[in-house]
């Protein structure tokens, strides 16, 4: 896909739910190749916080792959926060494999992901 195509799907995930605070896409290396924030947002991290806390993703996510074969196809995780919800879906995607949305607190983000944004990703980034 192409910078272009990642920034698109950043939006139609954004656009989907107006509780997505944010949302990113990161390469198999967790630099983050797509991002967007929604419309009038104050971001929590700054532009470095942000990129650090990619790259902790893709390496927990990483390490979550290793018990597949055991538990199942690792689908998202999740982490409350105090401030905010946080999840990171495992796109199956070899260049771009993690996606990283954020939450309002009071989201219904389990449907959100399930119904909203899982049918988006799988439409335009999903490689098996």
């Amino acid at each position: 896909m192409t910078s272009v195509e990642l920034d698109e799907l950043c939006k139609l995930i954004i656009q989907s739910d107006q509780s997505i605070r944010f949302v990113g896409i990161a390469d198999k290396y967790g630099k983050q190749v797509a991002v967007n924030y929604r419309e009038g947002l104050v971001p929590y991290l700054n532009q470095t916080e942000s990129e650090i806390y990619s790259i902790d993703t893709v390496m927990r996510m990483n390490s979550r792959k290793e018990m597949e074969s055991k538990l199942g196809k690792v689908i998202y995780s999740f982490t409350l926060y105090e401030k905010i919800k946080r999840a990171t879906i495992y796109a199956r995607n070899i260049d771009y494999p993690v996606l990283m949305v954020s939450f309002d607190t009071q989201s219904d983000h389990h449907n959100i992901i399930l119904n909203k944004i899982l049918p988006i990703v799988r439409e335009k980034l999903f490689k098996g």
